[in-house]
């Protein structure tokens, strides 16, 4: 790993950020707090509940604050935050914006460009919150959206959290039987849907899942339909409440504080083994953990235009819209990363001036396949971070970001998930930027690698965990009363602790003339994919790194497959149009991954395949097309974006010989 950073910020842009600010107030109050980010962390980290009532102090986040800020009962597992305070989502995301000022830039795939200001955003969300409260939605009563990534679904989960309701929503690109199985554990009271969208190029037809989905939820007391689609008119037979009527209630500003820990959002695991699970968050830890993220970690102030392309059914919405709370502009995106132009999020970049750009490692991979080179043919001088998240920012993504994109820029990897709604490990505007590594755990998180016994590791590969209680630790599970499946998914690998199901390690840099002390992180994958040829543990996010240095390939998913009695690596590659694999193109991969890693992680077969299978936020499922392989079902294949691609893995002769 490199020893020399990309990237490390001035002195000037250090000295101005929010997290420098805060750390300098902390110390005056706290004189003993360790200098440097290592030493605020660590405090951070033995001074929890002390870190995190400065935090509500510093941001002036709004509630009735009572008692402890935790519970002592509980060291890990139980231990609730703030346990007697109250308090409102929706007020603190729309109390700082500047009411004149954009709070959402709505951008489409066709064109359409729409702003609402923060005033008409309070108006709206408070007029849908009247009409929700006259349908009989309060306190704890789910608000589901099938919608995509517009202002719509802001409005609908604003409204929602300003009655103490909870907000869950899929985006229009799942499945039917996605959808009824995520909105049926959990059978809201009311569902706002959309007639249709448009996805690269094509207007894609939601009326028959809205009629089946009303169908399946006996729950429903409303429908609200969105005319998103002029293509898709709603028919007499789907019955519901326009958009248009549903925000013609007069009601004035109100809202309704629930304790700190009630629910808020209700998300869902991927789907790919079965049932989804149903992940409550709840209110006041969700805010909290953004807020540190967006201002301490992500630097965003009052006016900043903040953008990350992902849709409602991924975590990261619901992340991006809590850069509000600190008067931020949301900058939205509905439609594919490459239409109607492969530069189309750039153009976007340039004309909203956005300071803060997040997309999927994915994407900016394919960025580089498709020779895009934004430095040269755009303005992106507002530009100050590049963050990504989904799967880990390969080494030579970090150098096309520096290289093509901007070169005064910090790029953070960021990883977390929706188990968590944050981040364990993510960026930090006073670092400096090492290739293929995250720059920082996160505060207040004390995060370590493990190995199978749970023994810290100083250096090497492990199981990632946290062993202290943090705000956005799930209230629960839906339907788990005495939280046995929670326990069972978080705390049984090692007892006490979160175990997170990442595979990764620390990366320490020690203090020089020129940088600080760092300890960044790698990730190398999920720890349920990792490759176990001869019994030694391979990140699949290794192969990966180098089998995408081979121009030839697009993308790339490896698996272990039993063979034996042991389990050898197999490489599936999607390539690009017109390029077939031969001998020699194979033997460039395996001298590639050769080259870089060990013999270890050389594949034993190497097969082309027309697509690979992932989830609906773009994560490839590598167990999915292991269960394939091995004549195993795949329980839910509703939860990927393209089931289909499953069928080029079934009865493959290259793997039985």
């Amino acid at each position: 790993m490199s020893k020399s950073p990309l990237w490390q910020p001035s002195a000037d842009r250090i000295a101005n950020t929010r997290l420098t600010q805060f750390g300098t107030r902390l110390r005056q109050q706290y004189p003993d707090i360790p200098p440097g980010y290592e030493g605020l962390h660590a405090w951070s980290v033995e001074y929890a509940d002390r870190f995190w009532e400065n935090l509500v102090d510093e941001f002036g986040i709004l509630a009735d604050w009572e008692g402890p800020v935790s519970d002592d009962g509980f060291p890990v597992v139980g231990r609730r935050f703030f346990p007697q305070s109250r308090i409102n989502f929706a007020e603190n995301l729309l109390a700082r914006g500047n009411p004149d000022a954009a709070a959402i830039i709505e951008h489409r795939e066709d064109g359409r460009r729409r702003v609402v200001t923060f005033n008409e955003l309070r108006h709206k969300s408070q007029s849908l919150a009247g009409t929700l409260q006259s349908l009989g939605v309060t306190g704890g009563d789910r608000v589901a959206g099938f919608v995509p990534n517009g202002i719509e679904a802001v409005v609908g989960m604003l409204a929602a959290s300003q009655l103490g309701a909870v907000w869950s929503s899929c985006s229009p690109d799942f499945g039917l039987n996605g959808v009824i199985d995520r909105f049926g554990q959990i059978e809201p009271k009311v569902l706002i849907a959309i007639n249709g969208y448009r996805y690269n190029g094509k207007v894609i037809d939601t009326r028959d899942r809205v009629r089946d989905i009303v169908d399946s939820l006996p729950s429903l007391a409303r429908l609200i339909r969105i005319d998103n689609c002029d293509d898709c008119p709603w028919p007499d037979d789907i019955v519901g409440m326009t958009w248009d009527e549903a925000l013609r209630a007069d009601r004035e500003c109100h809202y309704t504080r629930l304790p700190f820990n009630a629910p808020l959002y209700i998300l869902y695991s991927s789907g790919t083994t079965g049932v989804p699970k149903c992940i409550v968050h709840g209110i006041g830890g969700t805010l909290l953990q953004h807020v540190k993220e967006h201002a301490l970690h992500t630097d965003v102030h009052a006016g900043d235009r903040v953008f990350y392309y992902t849709t409602c059914g991924w975590m990261m919405w619901n992340w991006l819209v809590s850069s509000l709370s600190l008067g931020a502009t949301l900058v939205l995106f509905d439609g594919s990363p490459f239409s109607p132009a492969p530069e189309v999020l750039w153009n976007i970049a340039e004309k909203e001036q956005i300071r803060v750009f997040g997309a999927s490692a994915k994407y900016y991979a394919a960025c580089e396949k498709a020779g895009l080179k934004p430095r040269e043919s755009h303005n992106l001088e507002a530009l100050d971070a590049l963050l990504s998240t989904g799967s880990p920012l390969s080494h030579e993504s970090f150098d096309y970001l520096y290289r093509d994109v901007k070169p005064d820029v910090c790029v953070s990897s960021i990883s977390g998930g929706t188990d968590i709604v944050a981040c364990f490990a993510l960026g930090n505007p006073n670092l400096p930027v090492y290739r293929g590594e995250l720059q920082c755990i996160s505060l207040g998180m004390d995060v370590a690698f493990v190995d199978d016994d749970g023994n810290p590791l100083a250096e090497g590969k492990g199981e990632l965990i946290c062993r202290n209680a943090f705000p956005s630790m799930p209230v629960g599970f839906w339907n788990d009363p005495e939280n046995a499946r929670f326990e069972d998914a978080y705390f049984s690998r090692f007892p006490g602790v979160w175990a997170h199901g990442d595979y990764g390690e620390l990366s320490v840099h020690p203090a020089t003339a020129t940088t600080p002390a760092q300890t960044g992180v790698l990730i190398h994958g999920r720890s349920d994919a990792t490759l176990n040829p001869g019994g030694v543990r391979i990140g699949t996010a290794e192969i990966y790194r180098q089998v995408e240095k081979v121009d030839a390939v697009l993308e790339a998913l490896a698996i272990g497959q039993q063979w034996d009695d042991d389990i050898r690596v197999v490489l599936f590659v999607r390539l690009r149009d017109g390029v077939t694999l031969d001998d020699d193109l194979a033997q460039t991969i395996r001298q590639t991954i050769r080259a870089n890693t060990t013999p270890r992680h050389v594949p034993a077969r190497i097969v082309q395949v027309a697509d690979i299978p992932r989830t609906i936020s773009g994560k490839i499922v590598e167990l999915a097309v292991r269960n394939v392989v091995h004549g195993e079902p795949v329980k839910n294949k509703d939860a990927l974006a393209n089931p289909e691609a499953l069928r080029y893995f079934e009865n493959l002769p290259e793997l039985k010989q």
